[in-house]
């Protein structure tokens, strides 16, 4: 069975929108998975610690036969291949990737939270994820439309197409 899943990338390092193209492309090509769409790149300030450049976000919608611990298995080893290094707690970063949703599911144990625990005070994730279905919803019937509607601003900067690959 196939699962619509939601990932969101974030980089601000290395070429951020290059590394997001990047992952784009090895996303697509996860064993299970299908690419359904790509949304736009967005810049926005770094959350904690400001002093790091801005970021670069967008999402994938996914369809996947994974199980959402393989699936995060896959993730961290796209990251690993861009050369993440968890070295601060919302630190600069070459690649993160996140499942922002996993179908219906509501999940929480000690590798993953789904869906993102902190997803309705990011508007670089909200976004993105109403680009690629403006209809979404949370596993729990929440609007994602309204859930951005009250999201903190973080200077939200649409990119246009021809500032990435």
């Amino acid at each position: 069975m196939m699962t619509d899943v939601f990932i969101g990338l974030g980089s601000n390092l290395k070429e951020p929108a290059a590394q997001l193209a990047r992952a784009v492309a090895e996303l697509a090509s996860l064993p299970d998975c299908t690419l359904v769409a790509q949304s736009p790149f967005y810049a926005s300030r770094p959350v904690g610690p400001q002093d790091q450049p801005d970021f670069i976000n967008g999402a994938v919608w996914l369809k996947t036969a994974l199980s959402p611990h393989q699936l995060l298995d896959q993730l961290q080893a796209i990251e690993q291949a861009h050369g993440r290094e968890r070295l601060q707690h919302w630190g600069p970063r070459t690649l993160d990737l996140d499942i922002l949703l996993f179908g219906n599911l509501t999940l929480n144990d000690e590798r993953l939270t789904v869906p993102h625990r902190e997803l309705a005070n990011r508007d670089f994730a909200l976004q993105p994820l109403l680009d690629l279905k403006p209809d979404l919803h949370m596993p729990d019937g929440k609007a994602i439309a309204e859930l951005r509607r009250q999201c903190p601003d973080n200077r939200l900067r649409k990119l246009p197409p021809a500032d990435y690959p």
